[in-house]
């Protein structure tokens, strides 16, 4: 099938068949597993992931590749969702998945967002993303690579980053390197924070002007008092704080 890759779309096919196999076994399928995959392409991870697995889902927007996956697999193992992730209820498939796929860069951090409100329905997710969005999902506090993601994504999930994967893997080749993380939700009676929306909104606030003071980016939310119960020094910045911290600051607030 001659398909032209399409940018709206951000597509890059992987094709570099050593990788295909890194990624296959950092995966691990196993027979009674229910893997769910974005973006399948022209089914490079698919061809893999359907033989030992029993149920395999797969959500794909590009009606072509639709059409052509159709005819490369058996209806009978693979359920094909022509929709859109971003849109794309997963409540819908079950519980336990666990979740894959090469993840379009343009909208690989609202996806992320989006897909985390399901994750008590999640076993685990395996991505391939954007090496310096790899690098910010794992950032620690104090570096330049810890922000709003970092706290956000570490508060409900276990990461690791895997492996790189150099940018001739693919098809057109993009001009950044990628990389492959693993993320396990955190179970649900370990998150401690009383309101996510109060939580998200201090993130945002805070990282939104990351070169400022906390007195200064949280000065909407926090007075001194409030620095002075929690033990913060107002004078740092966003990025010296942990997020436990960032939990602690919410709760207060919520309280």
């Amino acid at each position: 099938m001659l398909h032209r890759p399409r940018k709206r779309f951000g597509q890059n096919f992987l094709v570099d068949q050593q990788v295909i196999a890194e990624i296959i076994a950092a995966i691990s399928p196993q027979p009674d597993n229910h893997i769910v995959e974005i973006g399948p392409g022209f089914g490079a991870l698919t061809t893999q992931l359907i033989q030992p697995a029993e149920k395999l889902d797969v959500i794909e927007i590009d009606r072509d590749l639709v059409e052509a996956l159709k005819q490369q697999f058996a209806s009978e193992k693979l359920n094909i969702h022509a929709a859109d992730a971003l849109r794309f209820d997963f409540s819908a498939l079950g519980r336990s998945m666990r979740i894959v796929g090469n993840l379009p860069y343009n909208i690989s951090t609202p996806l992320l967002f989006h897909i985390s409100q399901f994750s008590d329905q999640i076993v685990d997710m395996h991505f391939m993303l954007q090496k310096e969005v790899v690098e910010r999902m794992v950032g620690v506090p104090s570096s330049p690579q810890y922000g709003r993601l970092s706290v956000m994504l570490q508060y409900r999930f276990h990461m690791e980053h895997v492996f790189t994967v150099p940018a001739t893997a693919f098809r057109p080749m993009p001009k950044i390197e990628s990389a492959i993380i693993r993320m396990m939700p955190i179970p649900r009676s370990d998150l401690t924070v009383r309101d996510e929306k109060i939580l998200a909104r201090i993130v945002a606030a805070a990282f939104s002007q990351r070169r400022k003071t906390l007195r200064n980016s949280l000065q909407e939310f926090m007075k001194e008092s409030d620095y002075a119960a929690l033990g913060i020094d107002p004078g740092l910045r966003a990025e010296n704080l942990s997020v436990t911290d960032y939990v602690n600051v919410a709760n207060h607030l919520s309280a």
